[in-house]
C-alpha cells in the first residue's frame, strides 16, 4: 500500500469541546477538521466509534459495527427541527475538560428520545432504506440494545435462557414487547451514520483522510456475540467465555492483560470462508479510509486464557490463520487499506504476515530510548518508509507526562542520540523527530501538540477507571502559534501533501 508523505492528529470524537458533557460530531467536529487544515495535517485518527459498555472503553463496545449514539450533535438535530429550544432545559454544569459520563448519559439520552419521537412522528423515506439496507446487523443491534436496557445493563448470558438462546418465539415476543426501544435505536443509528458520513465528507474534500480503528476482539457482552455464539470459544452451559482474550506480561503489566473477551473459533470462521469478519471490514470503509487493526499480532497468534483464571499469566499462544483471513478479505474487497499495530511481543512470524500483505507497522517514540541504538526498532534510523511513527499513543503517557516521570538514563540516551541537549520543549522535539523520519506518516496525539501532561492522558491500560474522560479546551486548537509552528514543521519535512484535484491543477500550471 502507497501512503504519500503526510503527517496528522490522534484524537476521539468525545475529546471534543461543547456544551452537553461530551464530544459530539457537530461544531467543534468541523472546527477541528479546519484546524487539521491550517496546520497541514492531512490525517485524522480516531479510536473505535462503536458504542461503549463496561469503564466506556470504545474497546470494550456493545457491537463491532454500530455507532456510538451519544457522539450525535444536539445542535445538529436542533437545526433539522429535531428539538426545540425548550427541550433543553436546564442543561447541567458539565466539566469542560473531562467526562462526566453518567450525568451526560442521563442529559443526551433524554434528549434523544424527544428527537426519535418527533422524529417518528413523519419519518423520511431514507429511514426506511437505511434500516433496510442494514437490517444485516441493525436489526440483532437494536434488539440487544432493547433487551440490555430492559435487565438494567445485565450482560446477555444472564438473561432469561430462551432469551440468551435467542429461542425463535422468545424472539417474537420481544420485538412486540420493545417495539419502542427497537426502532428508537434504528433512528440513532440513522443519525450518527448521517452527521458522521457529512462530517467525513466535509474531512475529505479538505484533503484529510480518517484513520479508523478497528479492535481484533469484541465485547462478550455486545450484539455480535450474542447474535453469533458459534464463532465465538463459550462454555455451552453458561456462554460466559471459555477461552479469554489478553496478553502476557509486559511493558505495560507485569501480569499481562487479561481482557475477557472471547477468543474466536477461527475452524468454524474458516468453513464460512470469514464471511463475519469480510462484512465487518466491509462496513467499516463506508466510515473511514484507512483502518488501523488493533493488536494485529492476534491474527498470527493469539493469548489464550481460559476461564476461571483471574490474570493472563497462565495463558498460552495459539496459531491464527491470519494468511488465509486476510487472502479471502483480499479477494472479495480488494486491497485494503490497512495498517498494523505490531507494539508489544512481536515475532518474526507476525512481522512476515504484515509484510506478506504490505500493512504499515508502528513505531513509538517513547519506546526509543532504552539505549539499545542498533535495533531498537522504534529509533528513527531503523524505521521502514511504509509506516507510522507516533510520538505516543492513546495507551502511552503524553509526552509531557513522560518526560516529568522517565529515568534520567532514557533522558541521556535521548540527548546523545540528538548529540545535543535539548533546544526546545520536549513535546516538539518529539514532534519534529517524528516529522523529519522516514516514515511516510507520522501522528501525534493532540494532547502532544498542546504539551500538556498526564492530567490529559486518554487510557492506562490494566487500570478500569478514569480512562477515555479528557477532552480539550474549546480556544485550544485556535491558537496560532501553534497552527504556525505546526504547519512550518510539516511543510520544512515534505508532508505538506495536497489532495488529487490540487495535484492536478498544480500539474496544469507547471504544463
Amino acid at each position: 500500500m502507497q501512503f504519500k508523505r503526510s503527517s496528522g492528529i490522534l484524537l476521539h470524537p468525545t475529546s471534543l469541546p461543547g456544551g452537553h458533557g461530551i464530544g459530539d460530531l457537530g461544531k467543534a467536529a468541523y472546527e477541528f477538521v479546519d484546524f487539521l487544515e491550517k496546520s497541514g495535517q492531512k490525517l485524522w485518527q480516531v479510536l473505535p466509534l462503536g458504542p461503549t459498555g463496561f469503564g466506556n472503553s470504545p474497546y470494550m463496545s456493545f457491537s463491532a459495527i454500530a455507532g456510538n449514539s451519544f457522539l450525535i450533535s444536539l445542535d445538529l438535530l436542533a437545526e433539522k427541527g429535531l428539538l426545540e429550544q425548550a427541550d433543553f432545559g436546564e442543561i447541567p454544569d458539565f466539566p469542560t475538560t473531562t467526562i462526566d459520563f453518567e450525568l451526560t448519559k442521563s442529559y443526551k439520552g433524554k434528549l434523544l428520545k424527544i428527537a426519535y419521537e418527533r422524529f417518528m412522528k413523519e419519518p423520511p423515506s431514507e429511514f426506511k432504506t437505511f434500516c433496510d439496507q442494514q437490517a444485516d446487523w441493525l436489526d440483532n443491534y437494536a434488539m440487544f440494545m432493547a433487551i440490555l436496557e430492559a435487565n438494567k445493563g445485565a450482560s446477555w448470558h444472564k438473561w432469561e435462557k430462551s432469551i440468551a438462546k435467542r429461542d425463535p418465539v422468545a424472539m417474537q415476543t420481544q420485538t412486540k414487547l420493545h417495539k419502542y426501544k427497537i426502532n428508537l435505536h434504528k433512528f440513532l443509528q440513522y443519525e450518527f451514520y448521517c452527521q458522521w458520513h457529512q462530517l467525513r465528507e466535509y474531512a475529505n474534500d479538505k484533503g484529510i483522510q480518517i484513520i479508523g480503528d478497528i479492535p481484533v476482539y469484541v465485547a462478550h457482552n455486545s450484539a455480535d456475540v450474542w447474535a453469533n455464539p458459534q464463532i465465538f470459544e463459550l462454555n455451552p452451559e453458561t456462554f460466559e467465555p471459555a477461552l479469554m482474550a489478553g496478553v502476557p506480561p509486559d511493558y505495560f503489566s507485569e501480569t499481562g492483560q487479561l481482557w475477557g473477551n472471547p477468543v474466536y473459533d477461527w475452524k468454524y470462521l474458516q468453513k464460512t470462508d470469514f464471511a463475519w469478519w469480510v462484512k465487518r471490514f466491509k462496513f467499516l470503509l463506508q466510515f473511514v479510509d484507512y483502518i488501523r487493526i488493533d493488536h494485529f499480532r492476534g491474527f498470527e497468534a493469539y493469548w489464550q486464557v481460559e476461564e476461571g483464571e483471574t490474570v493472563a499469566t497462565n495463558g498460552k499462544w495459539v496459531k491464527a490463520p491470519g494468511a488465509e483471513l486476510f487472502t479471502t478479505i483480499r479477494k472479495k474487497l480488494g486491497k485494503l487499506p490497512i495498517i498494523a499495530e505490531n507494539l508489544g511481543v512481536i515475532t518474526d512470524e507476525v512481522e512476515a504476515l504484515r509484510h506478506q500483505f504490505g500493512f504499515p507497522g508502528m513505531q513509538v517514540l517513547m519506546f526509543a530510548w532504552d539505549g539499545n541504538f542498533v535495533d531498537n526498532p522504534h529509533l528513527p534510523h531503523t524505521f521502514e518508509k511504509i509506516s507510522l511513527v507516533y510520538t505516543g499513543t492513546h495507551d502511552n503517557d503524553t509526552t509531557g507526562g513522560w518526560w516529568e516521570r522517565v529515568e534520567d538514563y532514557q533522558k541521556h540516551n535521548l540527548y546523545k542520540y540528538l548529540g545535543h541537549q535539548l533546544i526546545e520543549d520536549i513535546h516538539w522535539t518529539f514532534i519534529r523527530i517524528a516529522l523529519a523520519s522516514i516514515a511516510d506518516l507520522a501522528i501525534m496525539p493532540l494532547q502532544d501538540v498542546f504539551g500538556l501532561n498526564n492530567v490529559a492522558r486518554m487510557n492506562k491500560p490494566g487500570t478500569p477507571d478514569n480512562n477515555w474522560a479528557w477532552r480539550y479546551e474549546p480556544d485550544a486548537i485556535h491558537n496560532e502559534d501553534t497552527i504556525r509552528r505546526l504547519y512550518e514543521m510539516v511543510e520544512i519535512y515534505g508532508r505538506l501533501v495536497y489532495p488529487e484535484s490540487k495535484d492536478k491543477d498544480q500539474e496544469n500550471a507547471n504544463d
